[in-house]
């Protein structure tokens, strides 16, 4: 028995329209490192990464930036974590280059320029824009009483002196 076609529910033609054309997808980033990156000593709003999606939306970028710091962490503990913490779809990671090897020197496990090295590499093989984290002598102006770890004016400034580079990377 043959049934006439029917036409589509308005409803259901309306919400593929928007799955597929209403709204722009967002560009997945991941930052990860060490307690400069997970934002120890202040909340998680003013970590650099939430403060840098702010001013990246302010910038009219539709972004999500996951924090994957973990207080601590080494070069090597990153790399052990890299595909749990950077996702498929991630296409840009904003990479901590000296907490993870500052800990490994302070836990005695020496350089750890080789873990470094692999993090970069299996990311870029994956695809995948490598940022370092701004990292300048000015951030010692911006840290809290232990002199390590910043304030929240500290994450502020890692913020907006990454915003170039990754404004110019989500286009």
């Amino acid at each position: 028995m043959n049934h006439p076609a029917r036409p589509l529910p308005i409803f259901a033609v309306l919400l593929a329209l928007v799955f597929c054309f209403g709204s722009q997808a967002r560009a997945q980033i991941v930052a990860i490192g060490a307690s400069n990156v997970a934002g120890r000593g202040v909340s998680s709003s003013d970590a650099w990464p939430a403060q840098l999606e702010v001013m990246l939306a302010a910038k009219g970028r539709n972004v999500h930036v996951t924090n994957a710091g973990i207080n601590g962490d080494t070069n090597a503990g990153m790399l052990a974590r890299l595909d749990s913490a950077v996702p498929e779809g991630t296409r840009i990671v904003l990479l901590d280059r000296f907490g993870g090897g500052w800990n490994a020197r302070r836990l005695g496990r020496g350089d750890q320029n080789a873990e470094l090295a692999a993090i970069e590499a299996k990311l870029r093989s994956r695809h995948i824009r490598v940022i370092p984290m701004w990292w300048n002598a000015v951030l010692r102006n911006y840290v809290q009483p232990d002199h390590i770890h910043f304030t929240p004016e500290g994450h502020r400034v890692v913020a907006a002196h990454m915003l170039p580079a990754v404004v110019g990377a989500v286009r």
